[in-house]
């Protein structure tokens, strides 16, 4: 008999287990033909029929219940392994790899992962930033755990992956102190013609407010375009314009960049997702992030969103 691939009985498991192919393949993130193949291998492999198969419907052969009563004990076996020897002395911490979509603000990405580092003390958190379909790309062949978005994952992208929404928050502009005494008057008005710094191309933030000024009649001063973050800040601390912010983290980059807000920007709602390849969220550290977010990142202080601009 030829050498047992178990990576071919992983996946008989997975279908016998799930009752066939199709529910197989959402829990193991990896397309029905390819399953499908996988299992003929190893039926070559034992020389046996391990299921019997009408239309769309796989019964297990007298053979198939056997090897998946082996492979029921073998995979149960595999996971005391692994436990056992987490559990050793010296072992090293659990890891936690987060791709953070770079329009998304730090402060923000701090405040989403923070929840995971202080539940879990020896949480070894490896986090990146950059474009989405490079962050999707990783996610797909299992390089990260969880990308965060303030976007859905697009229905053009090809991988198998899932949305969890975390919430959703007004969006204040603020500018330089300077800068936002001069443009408070007047709104909205004045802002047609206020210089302000555009997120990059990427970004869903940039087109709410092209949105926010078309549907004002206002034409934006757009002075510069900048993907990161921090440094659009950065400029708009130097007083080069104006830029928008979540109110989640209004207060931080107030303190920070010595910035104010000049105004709420009505009607617009940034919103924010964990996406990750289970369906059902797992992973213990994952899910200390998204339960942080549902129950209080994004509640939003009435009075403070209410309080006159100047």
């Amino acid at each position: 008999m030829a050498r047992l691939n178990y990576r071919h009985l992983e996946y008989f498991w997975h279908v016998a287990r799930e009752g066939g192919v199709t529910a197989a393949s959402r829990v193991v993130h990896v397309g029905q033909p390819a399953i499908s193949a996988q299992i003929r291998k190893l039926e070559r492999a034992l020389g046996e029929e391990l299921f019997d198969r009408t239309g769309r419907t796989m019964v297990l052969t007298e053979v198939g219940r056997v090897v998946y009563g082996y492979a029921d004990e073998i995979f149960s076996t595999g996971r005391d392994l692994t436990d056992a020897v987490d559990r050793l002395p010296g072992r090293a911490p659990p890891r936690l790899t987060v791709g953070v979509v770079d329009s998304i603000p730090k402060l923000m990405a701090h405040r989403l992962v923070m929840p995971a580092l202080e539940k879990f003390e020896h949480l070894r958190l490896e986090l990146t930033s950059g474009l989405p379909d490079g962050l999707f790309a990783a996610l797909a062949v299992h390089d990260l755990d969880l990308v965060l978005s303030d976007s859905p994952l697009p229905t053009t992208v090809d991988v198998r992956a899932y949305n969890h929404f975390l919430g959703e928050c007004q969006v204040v502009l603020m500018g330089a102190p300077e800068l936002a005494s001069q443009y408070r008057d007047g709104l909205p008005e004045c802002l047609g013609n206020g210089p302000i710094l555009m997120p990059g191309l990427h970004s869903n933030l940039r087109r709410h407010l092209l949105r926010w000024y078309r549907d004002r009649g206002l034409e934006p001063r757009v002075v510069a375009e900048i993907d990161d973050g921090a440094v659009l800040k950065v400029f708009g601390q130097r007083g080069l314009g104006m830029f928008a912010v979540p109110v989640a983290v209004e207060t931080d980059v107030a303190r920070q960049y010595d910035v104010e807000r000049i105004t709420v920007l009505e009607g617009v709602r940034e919103e924010y997702y964990a996406i990750s390849v289970e369906r059902r969220i797992r992973n213990p550290a994952v899910a200390a992030i998204t339960e942080a977010a549902r129950k209080g990142l994004f509640f939003e202080d009435t009075d403070q969103l209410d309080a006159p601009d100047s």
